[in-house]
């Protein structure tokens, strides 16, 4: 039994947690610093570029784009959510962070990671309703029913950070609390409790399953069904057309689940929580900075609005 546990309603005269980040090595600070920083301004920036390559160009008015917008802003409330507060501990050398601070990143990383799942999901919905429903496109996927799409998937997004929030607030913890992680992640701090925790986990895993395989459930099924009907389609160049308005939403799609398992694994087979962090690096940090290369590179109409935004400054 731990002697100094603290119990919820008293935990906020706790102050404060430690985040254990990437590397003990000082020397390694700075450049772990440096490469970050990099990093998130080029999310910052790619992501933006997105947004306004889409805003300001009358032909990306499409519901594919519009949901790619909300995905773009999504990647960088992703990334927001953990980096800064890891930028700030390498710049001061603390590993510090508020109990305040803990149960805030537990919160907005649970709701911004569960919009990303959703919103790939609704993505994959519109290829399938564009390729297999043509004629109706339009009239099913109008703008009333795009909206809708986004506020229901930031809804269950929202519920999925709320029973995160929930778990995680009645948590048990002892004193000198350290995360070998550079943000609060909730499987950490369940292990970490003082508390008998196998209800939580149980919680938890279940709503993991819940939100992360139920959006995977129905990208897997557009996908079967987008595959079976551009294999009816008789000429193999309107095949190629129909599969590379897909292309770049399902490299995304690899990019991100394919992440999300690598971490999920390497918590399962490796003993050392310090990889896991690393592979978290993945998820957080490096697919919010390739989704806009992916999109701009695989897409033409996105790279002629870049170029039409870029001469109307220059």
């Amino acid at each position: 039994m731990c002697l100094f546990c603290i119990e919820p309603q008293n935990q906020t005269r706790y102050s404060e947690f430690l985040l254990l980040g990437l590397s003990d090595d000082p020397e390694m600070q700075p450049l772990l610093f440096k490469l970050f920083m990099s990093m998130y301004l080029v999310i910052m920036l790619g992501n933006l570029l997105i947004i306004l390559a889409v805003i300001s160009d009358s032909h990306l008015h499409t519901p594919m784009y519009f949901f790619l917008c909300n995905l773009s802003l999504a990647d960088i409330s992703f990334s927001t959510t953990t980096v800064p507060k890891m930028l700030v501990n390498l710049q001061t050398s603390s590993q510090s962070i508020t109990y305040a601070g803990c149960l805030t990143q537990v919160t907005f990383y649970s709701l911004f990671g569960g919009l990303d799942c959703l919103l790939l999901a609704v993505m994959a919905y519109d290829r399938l309703m564009a390729i297999c429903q043509p004629l109706h496109y339009l009239v099913i996927m109008n703008p009333s029913s795009c909206g809708l799409l986004v506020l229901l998937s930031f809804f269950f997004s929202f519920l999925d950070s709320q029973l995160h929030f929930l778990v995680v607030s009645q948590l048990n913890f002892c004193e000198d609390v350290e995360i070998p992680h550079f943000f609060c992640d909730p499987s950490q701090l369940i292990s970490l409790a003082c508390s008998d925790t196998s209800t939580n986990n149980i919680l938890i895993y279940f709503v993991g399953a819940i939100f992360g395989g139920v959006p995977l459930s129905g990208i897997l099924f557009s996908y079967y069904k987008i595959v079976s009907s551009i294999l009816r389609v008789p000429s193999s160049g309107s095949k190629y057309k129909a599969f590379s308005t897909c292309g770049s939403h399902l490299s995304v799609v690899c990019l991100f689940y394919g992440t999300g398992i690598g971490v999920y694994l390497s918590s399962a087979v490796s003993s050392s929580l310090r990889k896991e962090a690393v592979a978290s690096v993945m998820c957080t940090v490096v697919t919010p900075m390739l989704n806009p290369f992916i999109y701009s590179l695989r897409n033409r109409d996105i790279k002629r609005a870049l170029w039409r935004m870029i001469r109307r400054i220059v």
